[in-house]
């Protein structure tokens, strides 16, 4: 009888085969660092040209490098061209590549972002990893306290509060994650008093995919501008204080412009991603 494989070998080989076939692109070198530099202009050119409200309120935007799918060489390479935070959608991805020997000593000022969905089975081994930098997907009451609970074990993380985005479905879509816009004071008034361990940096959303930008701005950051209002109102912050994280490749230079202060950038600086069917 034939030999029966198992998905994890398979998914294995998929991304050795990537990582091989990368360091031998790699030796001409350089595209990576030339994509970046490309988003980067346009980050810069997208934030000169804002208005002078969202110039006084937001802060440069920060430029998070998204890395799904893509194997750790990749990141290696952009971290060497200067980009420091990176995000990862799929738990184990972001175990795998934080925990890797080489992006440890390559890359030791990496700074990672979890922006996909976290079941509470695998909590904590987001907040195990090295260098993590912000979960911006809490979405639930229930994941706010038990982030607070893990992060207040771990003893490497003592000295710091875990950074954290709240998530808010803009769009009312049934398959996204997030909590609805008129619950989100109840949620980020939650992790403020009930959870010592986690600090609320700001908000984040996906949004539709498909907003035609020749009908107005997009209304999923509309909607997001107007949560964090709320949040500012309610817990008598500055707009300045409550970050918004907003924007990814197709559309991060509109949401720039409206005030996005954390984009989500990937196939524009690494190319389409492939899907190993397995990744999880």
């Amino acid at each position: 009888p034939l030999p029966r494989f198992t998905a994890a070998p398979a998914v294995n080989f998929l991304i050795s085969i990537r990582s091989l076939m990368f360091r031998v692109m790699s030796v001409d070198g350089g595209e990576i660092s030339k994509a970046l530099k490309v988003v980067l202009e346009k980050v810069k050119a997208a934030t000169a040209a804002r208005t002078p409200p969202e110039s006084e309120w937001c802060e440069d935007p920060r430029l998070v490098a998204v890395t799904k799918t893509k194997p750790k060489e990749m990141v290696i390479e952009a971290y060497l061209a200067g980009q420091r935070h990176f995000a990862e959608n799929y738990v184990q991805e972001l175990v795998t590549k934080a925990h890797d020997k080489e992006v440890l000593e390559r890359c030791p000022d990496i700074r990672w972002h979890m922006i996909g969905p976290m079941q509470s089975n695998k909590s904590k081994k987001v907040l195990s990893v090295p260098n993590l930098y912000a979960v911006e997907t809490v979405h639930s009451e229930k994941l706010a306290t038990q982030l607070n609970s893990i992060w207040s074990t771990l003893e490497d993380k003592l000295e710091e509060r875990l950074k954290v985005f709240v998530q808010v479905n803009t769009s009312n879509e049934a398959q996204k994650s997030g909590v609805p816009t008129d619950e989100v004071t109840h949620l980020t008034e939650h992790i403020i008093n009930s959870c010592p361990a986690l600090k609320l940096i700001g908000i984040m959303t996906i949004g539709a995919f498909d907003h035609d930008l020749s009908k107005g701005p997009n209304p999923d950051f509309q909607r997001l501008l107007q949560c964090r209002a709320a949040v500012c109102e309610h817990h008598a912050l500055q707009p300045q204080d409550v970050e918004l994280s907003m924007g990814m490749s197709s559309d991060f230079e509109h949401a720039i412009s409206v005030g996005s202060t954390n984009i989500r950038v990937g196939s524009c600086i690494f190319g389409a991603r492939s899907y190993p069917t397995t990744a999880t």
